[in-house]
């Protein structure tokens, strides 16, 4: 039978509960046990789906399709599960299956009400993802507090007694201040969050206790006293330098030993040298590359979340620092691209929707293609490397659809029918479909080209990746565009959908219609993010062969 963990966050939001739900995974796994790890979000909306990054940060997707959180991104980086829908569960989603039961007739004669329908459909979800595996690890969206969490609370409160209470750990994450001006670290607020946890019905089994100091044992008696926790129980989390010495910070608290023995579990100890490896090639990096990264939610790093990780993942393939130049692409509208990117190692542009600052991704896509600097482009970052190509190469007045519905040569456009080698049947959808669920999303086979830089990266004829998009590569323009120098690495198995394009005269020039950052992780890079990062240290050194790998000025990752 699973054991399940379940995560909860007081005094604020934004303190890491996703990273920390991942880290006990990683933790979890090294002893030997097998995990998987949900995610419960208090918001009303279905999935994210249609939630602006400025909002909710990245909209992560999973191979069967699903529009997740961001945290699954963090489970998946850290431990070896791949996640799906079941992983990711929202108040909408909830709600939504509760009032289709109830119009189906599955409560009639019922008065349907939050308990014991919605906490029964609520731990129906949890129960669903456990399998065959050792431990289930749950992490509650918001903060203790907030009324929108309340049902999930109250239905992880009746999980003890449904499954045994030896079988449900509570884990409390929380904040301990420091204030300089009196020089003390404060535990009024731990002592609170617990308070208005114990009074709906938790008490937690381990305090994870943020702080950017070590916590003096009179701190953490103090904490357990006020808690009613063994002292063993409070741990620091302490502030770290990258997030995947988060692991190993936690078990030199004795974390994964606390949990091993509440459970009853007889492990071995934990094997986490590849996370010390992976550490030591983040703080001691042997090069440095700079890599501008060219969108429009600059504003707000969580938009990018993966991507950031992917590149930094390729930086580790590589023993390379990886420094972003975080590169507004309206600003490259203004002011050119020569005077925003003449200093950078690599280029890339991300995903993303609308036509907001698009002719200033297209400016510096046509600056890497000329200067032969190693460009790199993700889904829109594809599309908008076919439409500068189109334009500049081949002499066309060329569009996506999506931008000018009557562009004349619409070399990106809505395909309106392609068939689902993931759900094996024909797929359609037009211009006045609803937004939620209806691009192309999850994973999709994809058959390379050999002698090109996307077969050189993954070494193998067929690969399966990730989408999120809705509009297309336009067949009707593949003639001129591949006369004129653009190779198709990359398509769907029969054909019809194409994946990579590449420039055939370029060191290393890659757009790719799929999300590869979404299948990357520290202890396996991603393939492209891998072989972009290796043509940027090329670049660099071609341009600086004297220059000392440490370049002063940028901001790493």
């Amino acid at each position: 039978m699973a054991k399940y963990i379940f995560v909860t966050g007081g005094v604020l939001s934004s303190l890491g509960k996703g990273i920390a739900s991942a880290a006990i995974g990683s933790l979890l796994e090294a002893r030997g046990l097998s995990v998987t790890i949900q995610k419960l979000d208090p918001y009303i909306n279905v999935d994210p789906g249609t939630l602006s990054p400025f909002q909710h940060g990245e909209v992560f997707v999973t191979d069967d399709g699903a529009e997740t959180d961001l945290d699954l991104g963090h489970y998946e980086r850290f431990t070896t599960i791949r996640t799906a829908q079941a992983n990711n569960c929202t108040t909408g989603r909830i709600y939504y299956n509760v009032i289709s039961k109830e119009r189906k007739g599955d409560y009639l004669g019922d008065t349907v009400q939050v308990i014991p329908h919605i906490t029964d459909e609520i731990k129906h979800s949890i129960k669903k993802v456990a399998g065959d595996v050792d431990v289930v690890i749950v992490e509650i969206g918001g903060t203790i507090g907030d009324i929108e969490s309340l049902p999930f609370l109250e239905a992880i409160r009746q999980m003890r007694y449904d499954v045994g209470r030896e079988n449900v750990l509570y884990v409390h994450l929380t904040l301990v201040p420091y204030i300089p001006t009196s020089g003390e670290i404060k535990t009024k607020p731990t002592q609170h969050s617990v308070r208005e946890l114990r009074a709906i019905g938790i008490q937690p089994d381990v305090l994870l206790c943020r702080c950017d100091r070590p916590l003096s044992e009179n701190i953490k008696k103090k904490i357990a006293i006020h808690t009613n926790l063994e002292e063993e129980a409070v741990i620091a989390a302490i502030d770290v330098e990258t997030l995947y010495e988060v692991p190993l910070a936690l078990h030199a608290e004795h974390l994964d030993d606390t949990i091993v023995k509440k459970f009853g579990y007889d492990t071995s100890a934990p094997d986490l040298n590849r996370w010390k490896d992976i550490v030591r090639k983040v703080k001691e990096p042997k090069n440095e590359v700079s890599i501008a990264i060219v969108g429009k939610y600059i504003g707000l790093k969580d938009s990018y979340k993966s991507l950031i990780e992917a590149l930094y993942h390729g930086g580790i393939a590589n023993d390379a620092k990886v420094s972003l130049e975080w590169t507004d692409s309206e600003e490259i509208e203004i002011n050119g691209a020569e005077k925003m990117l003449s200093d950078v190692d690599g280029i890339l542009v991300p995903g993303g929707f609308g036509y907001r600052g698009i002719e200033g991704k297209i400016e510096a896509i046509k600056y890497a293609r000329e200067k032969k600097i190693p460009y790199f482009g993700i889904c829109l970052g594809m599309q908008c490397a076919v439409i500068e190509f189109a334009r500049n190469v081949c002499g066309l007045s060329a569009n996506s659809s999506e931008f000018d519905l009557s562009t004349k040569e619409p070399v990106i456009y809505l395909m309106e029918k392609w068939y689902d080698f993931r759900k094996g049947k024909v797929e359609e959808r037009n211009e006045q479909s609803q937004l939620g669920g209806t691009m192309r999303l999850g994973a999709y086979p994809c058959i390379l080209e050999k002698g090109s830089n996307a077969f050189t990266a993954y070494k193998t004829k067929e690969i399966s990746e990730r989408h999120r998009h809705r509009y297309e590569f336009n067949n009707a323009y593949r003639g001129v565009l591949t006369r004129n120098g653009l190779m198709i690495s990359g398509t769907s198995p029969d054909g019809e959908l194409v994946e990579i394009v590449e420039v055939s005269d370029h060191p290393w020039f890659l757009g790719c219609q799929f999300h590869p950052e979404f299948k990357s992780r520290p202890t396996e890079p991603h393939p492209l993010f891998s072989g972009f990062i290796e043509a940027s240290l090329k670049e660099k050194r071609s341009l600086f062969p004297y220059a000392p790998d440490k370049q002063k000025g940028k901001s790493d990752i």
